[in-house]
């Protein structure tokens, strides 16, 4: 199998959840570090336009959105499992909390907080994407004690579940769960100016997350994005043609359609090459790097026949 390599910057909180599946599981991996706003000129040949981050590549076939990245490494990687005790699809679940409602209350803290302290560019860019077209500076600030309280009420559900003395969020072993909720504590201890003194309130939390820490991210080695287009260039993408004669959408392989974020902000062109329940794959071609296979969750994202 080619090297894992994650497309991704030292401050993206999504992408702290990946790297500590990949720690979980104590993968080899390869780093490519992108930009933190467009233009990515680098990572649009292998995406076809996705610009979300993180993006994992292996060969010729790219991973996009977390939800997509962890099932693929539990995939090929299945211990140590993402489900210790039996939770298989569970996770899934709580994905759908942690990357939902509980991340927009942590961005709400974060952004009527800090936004003093941030590039106008990234303010501009990250508002649309996270709080639609018609977000408003003022209103977040006004509502910051609100959105506190909302957080504070979210972490307080996680403190109840390790209060019952487990180590992690499933038992004594780690698994997705103890990723979907660290990144978003790590975001507000590290994004926040008030976020230590308000994860002070949880002890049981504060324990556990020193020990998610200790787990670390696997071992790392950098690579050039460069030198992640020569790969993609020089391989085929692995993933065969699967149909799905259950797909409500009707889709085939080979159908011509379209991938967009249920969020807008851009969309990705392709023909169908495999459908299973929970992905899409798409195959596209490019000048620089050839054929790639585009791999998306279907939560999340509206697929259109072109």
């Amino acid at each position: 199998m080619p090297d894992i390599i994650l497309h991704h910057y030292p401050q993206s909180p999504v992408s702290e959840k990946i790297r500590i599946v990949l720690g979980i599981k104590g993968l080899d991996w390869r780093s490519v570090e992108i930009p933190r706003l467009p233009p990515k000129p680098d990572l649009m040949p292998l995406t076809g336009g996705y610009r979300f981050t993180p993006v994992m590549q292996i060969g010729a076939d790219i991973f996009c959105d977390s939800l997509c990245i962890a099932r693929a490494l539990q995939e090929r990687f299945p211990e140590p499992t993402l489900y210790p005790g039996g939770a298989d699809g569970m996770a899934w679940g709580v994905s759908r909390w942690t990357d939902g409602p509980f991340f927009l209350t942590a961005l709400e803290v974060v952004f009527g907080a800090q936004h003093q302290k941030m590039p106008p560019e990234f303010i501009a860019d990250r508002g649309q994407i996270y709080f639609g077209s018609d977000w408003n500076m003022e209103k977040l600030n006004a509502d910051l004690a609100n959105s506190v309280a909302n957080l504070r009420v979210q972490f307080g559900w996680v403190e109840e579940r390790l209060a019952t003395g487990r180590k992690f969020m499933l038992g004594d072993a780690p698994g997705m769960p103890d990723a979907l909720v660290y990144y978003l504590t790590w975001f507000i201890r590290g994004r926040w100016d008030g976020g230590p003194d308000f994860l002070a309130q949880f002890p049981n939390l504060r324990a556990w997350e020193e020990r998610v820490t200790a787990i670390g991210h696997g071992k790392a080695t950098d690579m050039t994005s460069g030198e992640a287009l020569e790969i993609a260039g020089a391989c085929e993408p692995a993933t065969q043609e699967t149909p799905d004669p259950g797909d409500p959408r009707g889709l085939k392989p080979g159908d011509a359609v379209t991938v967009t974020p249920d969020n807008g902000g851009f969309t990705v062109e392709g023909r169908v090459l495999g459908l299973r329940r929970h992905e899409i794959a798409i195959t596209r071609d490019d000048d620089r790097v050839g054929r790639v296979t585009i791999h998306f969750p279907t939560t999340g994202y509206r697929v259109a026949k072109a």
